[in-house]
């Protein structure tokens, strides 16, 4: 009985295109981090006809943007939110122009919990659908029990277009770094 051995050579010469493909799923990018800038990916406020890119809203200015599992959920209701629509008038005196909520859920389900929630000229309210903000973060988590993939519980500082600071909680969902009194 004989057996074929292929060189490594002639492997690396005729089959390329397997070599190039298994190199670009070894590849991973890397979660947001301080000095970084955000991904250019549109979100929605209000309705799907209502585009917000936040690398681009954030040129030349100061921003909080803060990242829930989702929107009515009790954590998110009670005290995340509840938060920064408290601090809004605090922070907007120390140099910040906007405060920004993302959420994996859709335009009118944002928009109906900021209405409920009281937040007008106080915090912005922008779906992700289809979590492509949010991946492009790397600070997506599966979560079951809301559905699937969901934010994890974040909060950052940009200043013209580059994250500053950046607080994600360590369990992905619960309340701590990421609160509002932690934003300086």
């Amino acid at each position: 009985m004989s057996r074929f051995i292929v060189h490594p050579i002639f492997f690396l010469k005729h089959n390329i295109n397997c070599i190039s493909r298994s190199f670009r799923t070894t590849f991973k990018t890397m979660t947001i981090s301080i000095g970084d800038r955000l991904p250019e990916v549109d979100l929605y406020e209000d309705t799907p006809a209502n585009k917000i890119n936040l690398a681009k809203a954030s040129i030349g200015k100061k921003l909080i943007i803060f990242g829930v599992p989702g929107a009515f959920t009790p954590g998110c209701s009670k005290t995340h939110l509840p938060g920064y629509i408290k601090k809004a008038e605090e922070f907007k005196s120390n140099g910040y122009n906007e405060i920004f909520c993302v959420a994996v859920n859709d335009p009118f389900v944002m928009s109906a919990w900021g209405k409920q929630t009281n937040v007008d000229g106080k915090v912005r309210m922008l779906a992700d659908p289809a979590c492509k903000f949010t991946d492009a973060l790397e600070l997506s988590v599966n979560l079951d029990v809301l559905g699937g993939k969901r934010s994890k519980r974040y909060s950052m500082v940009v200043e013209d277009g580059k994250v500053i600071d950046l607080n994600v909680e360590p369990d992905n969902t619960g309340l701590s770094c990421s609160l509002a009194d932690n934003i300086k």
